[in-house]
């Protein structure tokens, strides 16, 4: 590649300029036919060497110029129009880009092919660079495709820039000490979340969830419009959360406000939550965590309240049989209106009896990810083969279950 203080041009680079000579283009479009040739310089000061090294006049920033029709000599404009849409946001990253006109681009390419350059730098391209130089002269931010506060879209066709705000990610974990509430919101299956006589017209099935306990002093301190929330799997809502908590992710959407004191707004949850949900080691996330946190597939510790008249000596019996022994659960029933039915194998990884007495007893368990413990308990009418029932034989009832530790390697 040349050099770029020198800008060495050989014969077939000044015979694409002469080519070009006389079509009108204004000095962006006739440098950007050696775009790609050389580097550090801008395709006006491209411009200005090759009309030198043809003695010809250097191009004039031409309104009427036939490829861009002007637009680069208005992109101070349109990095106003970009700082203005994004006016009330906190943002110290972007990105921008630019919509144009197919035709346009169509009169470019055909240029290209007209004076024979394999070197040109599409016109999308540069404007999007330069448009991205002036706003960050403007704003002070720093522009980039990664983790960007906020996309600008410049819609030239329109005269409009289009502002995307890219939602806040932040992650930890949680404790859920109630077991009335779902972990996210479940609209009503009645009528889709719309309201109806079933609901209330509140369009919930449950009046509140994890997600917005946990979310609602980060969406004030944010100005945020709204959330989605990422937990490594989920337990039922009559399921206690304890231990070191569920890991999680939370989106906030189209933020105002990022600069937020994430030790303090997470100490707000408990109290505000009635003590329902607690938060621990919050901190800022990115988008590659919700898919960690998704496909997440680690064990988890149980202690589990049983009912069943059954002598304890059985069910240690039981228990030691079980322990790694595969298991083939059929989806239980009351998850099969959501779910597919299948056969899915788990195993119990470790079982203790902790106490009992006549007619009750407590275990601790470890089993693998996915493991339908109540059905394992109960056998849920022959969809779990083994059961804890059939290997005692005789009934049993679940009385409480409460997760106690979600071993995804954090300090587990």
């Amino acid at each position: 590649m040349a050099d770029a203080a020198t800008f060495e041009l050989g014969t077939e680079h000044l015979d694409v300029a002469r080519r070009a000579v006389g079509r009108g283009l204004c000095a962006e479009c006739f440098g950007r036919l050696l775009g790609r040739w050389g580097h550090g310089l801008a395709n006006p000061e491209r411009a200005a060497r090759l009309s030198a090294a043809l003695g010809a006049d250097a191009p004039p920033g031409t309104p009427g110029c036939p490829v861009c029709g002007g637009l680069f000599a208005r992109l101070d404009l349109w990095a106003e129009r970009a700082t203005r849409a994004a006016d009330g946001y906190e943002w110290h990253r972007f990105t921008c880009g630019s919509r144009w006109e197919p035709e346009r681009l169509a009169v470019e390419e055909a240029l290209w092919t007209e004076v024979a350059s394999p070197w040109g730098e599409s016109a999308r391209a540069a404007f999007n660079r330069e448009l991205g130089k002036r706003i960050a002269a403007r704003t002070g931010a720093e522009g980039g495709p990664d983790r960007a506060d906020v996309v600008f879209l410049a819609d030239l066709a329109v005269g409009r820039v289009e502002l995307t705000v890219s939602p806040m990610y932040l992650q930890g974990r949680y404790r859920k000490l109630d077991r009335t509430i779902p972990q996210t919101r479940w609209p009503c299956r009645r009528c889709s979340g719309r309201g109806c006589v079933h609901c209330g017209g509140s369009g919930r099935t449950y009046p509140t969830s994890v997600e917005e306990l946990a979310a609602a002093p980060f969406v004030r301190a944010a100005s945020a419009e709204g959330t989605r929330f990422h937990g490594m799997g989920r337990e039922d809502i009559d399921a206690r959360m304890l231990g070191r908590g569920r890991p999680f992710v939370l989106e906030l959407l189209r933020p105002r406000v990022r600069a937020l004191d994430l030790a303090a707004l997470a100490q707000e949850v408990a109290p505000g939550s009635g003590g329902r949900v607690e938060l621990l080691d919050v901190r800022p996330a990115d988008g590659a965590d919700v898919l960690r946190v998704k496909e997440a597939a680690p064990d988890k510790s149980y202690r589990v309240g049983v009912r069943g008249a059954v002598a304890l000596g059985k069910v240690k019996d039981a228990l030691e049989r079980a322990v790694g022994q595969p298991i083939a659960q059929r989806t239980p029933a009351r998850v099969a209106h959501r779910r597919s039915d299948r056969v899915r194998t788990r195993r119990i990884v470790a079982a203790r009896l902790v106490d009992g007495d006549e007619g009750r007893f407590t275990l601790d368990l470890r089993t693998t990810a996915g493991t339908y413990v109540k059905e394992w308990i109960d056998g849920d009418e022959g969809r779990t083969q083994p059961s804890l029932a059939s290997l005692v034989g005789g009934p049993l009832e679940v009385e409480f279950l409460d997760v106690l530790e979600v071993h995804d390697g954090e300090g587990s």
